[in-house]
């Protein structure tokens, strides 16, 4: 039994020892294995500008602030800055701080008090208490223009709406302008489609202007079903018989070989011969229209309808409902 119990104790020794062995070298491999694989990415902080649309606004004339210095209430101030965008401030005199953020002014004035020996480490605060320039001013082709006053970022279709939305003539094509860059405006196209019309909904700011194109319009007048105005919608093309079939087709009595084209050139009213009659059969391409062309097809039941001037055509076709062809 004696020597029995020492070959059990031999063994479990051994045992012990070979899983032991097996730890460590299946530890190494994993540690040398892991070193190799790429680091982990670690999603970055977001920025000042991602963490809020406010951080984008700058200052500019005519707007109130207050400029504070921690742990001194003396030195406290609601300043209104000129229109040459410059602050009055004490000991430091004038500062410029038109076109710059709020945190940014406040490392201006924080380096100024440094440099003119005033303070040693200032913690400068500056709340915005009013925007002067917090209008967005909303133009072009939607129900009431005008300078709608907002703080803070909004969505484009947000400012659209409190212009009462987009007019009947409205274009798809809208500009925005900021004010810090107005000769550098961007454009985005309106959409029907729910994914695109996500994209076009971008942020805007106060001193932004929001400009609604104006769609082209084409006029279909005289012995058609349905005289109007048709829409174009933008950057894309309309032809004569498209335009036709917006106006319901023409009617029985019309005199399909007599229609005009009124279009308007560099050089002033110009007429066109339509031979509406070979388009319709497909003996005649269709003609592709330009933004204000006019269709006038007369009637053969009235020989006077033929013979309408430049003018009366002109004048039956501006006061047209418009289609939306959308």
């Amino acid at each position: 039994m004696g020597q029995s119990e020492t070959i059990r104790k031999v063994s479990f020794t051994l045992v012990l020892l070979a899983a032991f062995t097996l730890a460590v070298t299946a530890g190494a491999w994993a540690q040398s294995n892991l070193a190799s694989l790429p680091a982990p990415q670690v999603p970055s902080a977001p920025s000042t500008t991602e963490q809020s649309g406010v951080s984008l606004l700058t200052i500019g004339g005519g707007d109130l602030l207050k400029v504070s210095v921690f742990g001194a209430p003396e030195s406290d101030q609601e300043v209104r800055v000129d229109q040459d965008g410059n602050l009055s401030l004490n000991f430091i005199g004038s500062v410029h701080v038109a076109g710059l953020t709020a945190n940014a002014a406040q490392d201006l004035i924080a380096k100024k008090l440094v440099a003119g020996g005033f303070y040693a480490q200032p913690q400068v605060s500056i709340f915005v208490k009013e925007y002067a320039t917090q209008g967005i001013s909303v133009m072009g082709e939607v129900q009431h223009p005008g300078v709608y006053p907002i703080l803070g970022a909004r969505r484009l279709f947000d400012v659209i709406s409190l212009a009462g939305g987009t007019g009947p003539k409205a274009g798809r094509v809208v500009s925005i302008s900021h004010r810090d860059h107005p000769e550098s405006p961007r454009s985005v196209m309106l959409s029907n489609d729910a994914m695109e019309s996500a994209k076009s909904n971008i942020e805007v700011f106060p001193g932004d202007t929001v400009v609604v194109s104006r769609a082209g319009v084409v006029y279909v007048v005289g012995d058609v079903h349905k005289p109007s105005g048709v829409i174009m919608d933008n950057g894309t093309d309309m032809t004569v018989l498209q335009a036709l079939a917006m106006a319901e087709g023409t009617n029985p009595t019309a005199k399909l070989n007599n229609a005009k084209l009124i279009r308007t050139t560099a050089t002033g009213r110009q007429e066109l011969p339509l031979a509406l009659k070979d388009m319709l059969s497909s003996k005649a391409p269709d003609m592709r229209l330009q933004a204000e062309d006019i269709i006038f097809v007369p009637s053969s039941a009235a020989k006077s309808a033929g013979r309408r001037t430049l003018e009366a055509i002109i004048q039956s076709a501006t006061g047209l409902a418009i289609y939306g062809a959308r």
